[in-house]
């Protein structure tokens, strides 16, 4: 059965860093792109970040860039989000998604990060 599950989320001061892990299993994780999203109350899911199946090319929302960092691991069939400098605003619900190359898609079932002083 395909699963990804996510864990690392928190309470975290502004400024302050955590970082997401994505765990994957009954899929071929090594064959999709990687990505985090995130869904705030009230708000509609947005795309964070993104990773190539080698890992080779990454993307960032612009509301990231130079704050976050998208990793993955294939031997562990992991994939990461370090969040440093965190603000009020990255409060949001973290999802985790593989995208196949043949199309299937998977998502997690979110991990919590809450900022706040």
């Amino acid at each position: 059965q395909e699963q990804l599950v996510e864990s690392g989320g928190g309470l975290v001061q502004p400024g302050g860093s955590l970082r997401l892990s994505c765990a994957a299993s009954g899929f071929t994780f090594s064959r999709c792109t990687m990505s985090w999203y995130r869904q705030a109350p009230g708000k509609e899911r947005e795309h964070v970040a993104s990773i190539s199946s080698t890992g080779g090319t990454t993307t960032y929302a612009d509301s990231v860039k130079g704050r976050f960092t998208i990793s993955r691991d294939n031997a562990k069939n992991t994939v990461y989000l370090q969040m440093n400098n965190l603000k009020p605003e990255d409060a949001a619900v973290y999802y985790c998604r593989a995208v196949h190359v043949y199309g299937n898609t998977y998502w997690g079932q979110g991990t919590q990060v809450t900022v706040s002083s």
